[in-house]
């Protein structure tokens, strides 16, 4: 064995992999998981949450953790067990932590992106005329989101802007409408 080795404490052993561990955290925030940048396949997922298992940042913050506990448990006067046994409890539950957390996040993600597919049955207003054989252009506001669309119509008939259609279907990346009637309402009986 090397003497750099041999004089090294269990103290200064613990803070090199509490070190390594925290500047491992740091280059993993600043470029996101690097087992997926390196392409690092692990299969454990998780769950269907689509938090994995094996992340980059739960690992670093174990092995930060680790050598963190170890070294207070070395100082508390444990012995080299005693130090790995605090340092594994720590390691686990801090990484236990972030990794509930992290999966807190990412449940919590949300797309905002709508497909055409829920234009369709919903009204529109037509922002650019719809004449026969050309296409035009509709807004849709479909919860928040505002989508703009071109569109034919149905019956191939113009359609001036301004006017409110109904969306009958897709064609590829433009929309089929047809002008919007509105429709009748029934009147009570009156006893």
């Amino acid at each position: 064995m090397p003497e750099f080795l041999s004089n090294l404490s269990a103290l200064l052993v613990f803070l090199i992999i509490a070190a390594l561990g925290f500047i491992f955290l740091l280059v993993s925030l600043v470029v996101g998981d690097i087992f997926d940048g390196l392409g690092f396949e692990t299969n454990l997922d998780g769950g269907a949450d689509g938090h994995a298992l094996l992340d980059s940042r739960v690992l670093s913050v174990f092995v930060t953790a680790f050598g963190g506990f170890g070294a207070i448990g070395t100082q508390m006067g444990l012995g080299l067990v005693g130090s790995s046994l605090l340092g594994l409890a720590g390691g686990l539950g801090m990484g236990g932590v972030v990794s509930l957390f992290a999966r807190f996040l990412y449940k919590q993600q949300a797309t905002s992106s709508v497909g055409t597919a829920q234009m369709v049955g919903r009204t529109a207003q037509v922002i650019v005329s719809i004449v026969p054989g050309s296409l035009g252009q509709v807004s849709c506001r479909i919860g928040e989101e505002r989508i703009e669309k071109l569109a034919c119509s149905k019956d191939n008939q113009e359609i001036k802007a301004g006017s409110i259609v109904r969306v009958e279907g897709i064609a590829g990346d433009s929309v089929i409408v047809s002008p919007y009637t509105e429709p009748k309402s029934v009147e009570k009986w009156q006893t």
